[in-house]
């Protein structure tokens, strides 16, 4: 799910369409939010067509189609920050298998090693000064609604 996302930053570095592989301005990350907004919603209507594909794996997928169109909407008015959105699908589809399957004991491990990544993943992102705080809630946020409306799409 990471390698045709890859794949296209590197040939946009390798064409000049982009400053750096690292997308730090909001310019650099417009192509690649339309390229994987459409590689994901192209993997959704696969996904979908399958039986043998859990829902919930068609609902993950079909939420990151929607976190990268609602990014690419959002790095209109600033630069959100892609490692919180990412980590906002994480504990968005954790909180999601918890209540879709009712049961307290059967999540709350994997929830809470998930809680501890997304705080180390936002400390490393304040610490390297790529990103406000403002810039990380907020993809937190676009992460987190983005796996329950998927997941109300699909499920």
């Amino acid at each position: 799910m990471v390698i045709f996302p890859a794949l296209m930053v590197l040939l946009l570095k390798g064409v000049g369409f982009i400053s750096s592989v690292f997308l730090k301005t909001q310019k650099d990350r417009i192509i690649p939010y339309i390229g994987a907004g459409t590689f994901y919603f192209w993997m959704y209507l696969v996904f979908r067509n399958q039986p043998e594909v859990p829902l919930i794996l068609t609902s993950f997928v079909f939420a990151i189609f929607l976190s990268s169109y609602s990014a690419l909407i959002a790095n209109i008015y600033f630069k959100v920050s892609m490692h919180a959105i990412g980590m906002g699908g994480v504990i968005g589809l954790l909180l999601v298998i918890l209540f879709k399957f009712h049961s307290a004991l059967a999540i709350p491990g994997p929830l809470m090693i998930g809680l501890l990544i997304t705080g180390i993943v936002f400390t490393s992102r304040m610490i390297v000064s790529d990103h406000t705080q403002k810039e990380i809630y907020f993809g937190l946020f676009i992460g987190i609604v983005c796996q329950y409306i998927g997941y109300l799409w699909v499920m």
